[in-house]
């Protein structure tokens, strides 16, 4: 039986995808911050899932990983999905800091934690993150969101060229969907909002397939290459923005 960590697992994105996998049978660790929905998990599979209150941004976090670890007698992938983001064109430093908080620093005491443990058993594994297409370009409306987003994307490249250096056979998915309808995108207007469970079945389906890279959906795929073909002089004179309600 497969044994999957998800950090972040209460909510959004990270709840879809852990149903996905209890769904499925593997035995599911779901970390949160909210105690109360973490119990609500442990009815859906008694025995198969197992959940542990944690915040990335506690310097305890890592331990709490350890021990959720244990109690589950081993771990064959990680996944985490914990993450925060704001737009915030007025630059409040507050907001900024804490989105570098959660997103940076809570990111990597986790995944090296993670990939810590995967060296040290000695077996591969695999670890994937729930990063974002916003880290393709700077992102004037969100700029602490969209660096720490790029930050992801290059944390993990580094990592899996790591795993080859050391030939510890550790795979890597990076997992980058667009505008995705859950509480972090609440109080504004996006274009082609994608449903949080749809979303959850096709990283369901990547991570099994062990995919490098997935930018979800097609839609986005596009969007990021026109992106991507957008020269910098132009791209920082764009007027980028999404209108509240």
């Amino acid at each position: 039986m497969k044994r999957i960590i998800i950090t972040g697992g209460t909510s959004g994105i990270g709840r879809e995808t852990a149903l996905q996998y209890i769904s499925d049978g593997w035995t599911v660790g779901i970390t949160g911050r909210r105690r109360e929905l973490l119990e609500k998990f442990l009815l859906l599979a008694p025995g198969r899932v197992h959940v542990k209150q944690m915040d990335v941004c506690n310097p305890d976090a890592a331990d709490r990983l350890r021990e959720l670890i244990n109690e589950m007698g081993g771990m064959d992938v990680y996944l985490h999905c914990a993450g925060i983001g704001f737009q915030n064109p007025t630059l409040d430093d507050t907001t900024e800091l804490s989105t570098v908080q959660t997103n940076a620093e809570g990111f990597t005491r986790l995944v090296t934690a993670a990939f810590d443990y995967f060296r040290r058993v000695g077996k591969g594994g695999h670890i994937a993150v729930i990063s974002s297409i916003a880290g393709t370009k700077g992102l004037g409306v969100a700029p602490a969101y969209s660096a720490t987003k790029r930050f992801q994307n290059t944390y993990i490249e580094a990592l899996a060229q790591l795993s080859h250096m050391q030939r510890l056979g550790i795979s890597f998915t990076d997992i980058r969907p667009g505008f995705v309808d859950t509480d972090l995108l609440r109080g504004g207007r996006y274009p082609m909002l994608m449903r949080p469970d749809k979303v959850a079945r096709r990283i369901f389906h990547a991570m099994n397939a062990r995919r490098r890279i997935v930018v979800i959906d097609g839609r986005y795929r596009l969007l990021v290459a026109l992106w991507r073909l957008i020269p910098r002089r132009i791209w920082e004179r764009m007027r980028i923005s999404n209108k509240t309600r």
